[in-house]
């Protein structure tokens, strides 16, 4: 698995450039050294089971470079680049370190609450697509691409297993409301106008001063950001998470999101599926 990984990262260098259109449908990913790999194989996929033209929006997460930033505009041209520079700026201007110590201390030790903090700070679009980069698509994600479109409601898919990391009952006590279950925050269109950042600053605190730090606090976060108004759940039966080796040999179904086991399959074999010219 570890010689598959280090091949994809190597051929990953060698995809072929994919436009970036400046009215193109938005989507922004969170990437840096140890996944623009990733991130150029899932846009790979996505541009070649569909005609629908995209921006692709490239959000620092610490680790940019000149070679990174060089390597982007050679492979993504047109692509929007965001620099710790302006997230910095950013997070200052919306969440001011002395109004915000919780979301900005746990930032700094757990990135996946970025997907949140330095994507839904950034100014422009008001809906946001955020996805995960160890993603492959295998065929034209029709309502991905109609929400992108015409958004109006949040967007996300359905998780294998409900992962929250803390228990329902806290985290509906403290968002006032019931919570969808099994949200995958693999693909999720937030508006970031809609958020509450004193809500999640406080129910960051709140979680882990009386369950303790979790590996899925943006999964929960963004449950109890969702609550109970009206959503887009992409179907589970088309877009899988943790897809098991038929599927992933089989090239079923429009989208796999490589979680947990079928990590394996994903770094032996599924990349080398968009490789092929």
């Amino acid at each position: 698995m570890l010689h598959g990984r280090n091949k994809m990262q190597q051929m990953a260098i060698n995809l072929p450039p994919v436009q970036s259109y400046p009215d193109g449908l938005p989507i922004y990913f969170l990437t840096g050294r140890n996944y623009l790999y990733q991130t150029l194989f899932c846009i790979q996929s996505l541009v070649r089971v569909t005609t629908a033209q995209f921006k692709f929006i490239l959000v620092d997460d610490g680790t940019f470079n000149h070679q990174i930033t060089e390597q982007i505009k050679r492979q993504l041209p047109g692509a929007a680049i965001i620099m710790q520079e302006t997230i910095e700026q950013n997070l200052n201007t919306i969440l001011p370190a002395v109004k915000f110590q919780a979301l900005r201390n746990k930032r700094k030790v757990y990135p996946h609450l970025k997907k949140l903090t330095d994507i839904h700070a950034l100014p422009g679009n008001e809906w946001k697509l955020v996805m995960d980069s160890d993603m492959l698509f295998w065929h034209e994600p029709k309502a991905l691409i109609n929400w992108l479109k015409h958004p109006q409601f949040p967007i996300y898919m359905v998780d294998c297993v409900e992962s929250y990391g803390y228990t329902t009952q806290l985290m509906k006590s403290l968002c006032g409301t019931n919570l969808p279950t099994l949200i995958n925050v693999g693909i999720i269109g937030l508006n970031s106008n809609s958020i509450n950042w004193q809500d999640l600053e406080s129910w960051t605190s709140e979680l882990e001063a009386k369950e303790g730090p979790s590996y899925y606090l943006e999964q929960a976060l963004t449950a109890m950001l969702i609550g109970q108004q009206p959503a887009l759940v992409l179907s589970g039966d088309d877009y899988i998470v943790n897809p098991d080796k038929n599927i992933i040999y089989g090239q079923q179904k429009i989208l796999h999101h490589y979680v947990d086991l079928s990590k394996e399959f994903y770094f032996k074999h599924a990349w080398q599926q968009i490789a092929i010219p």
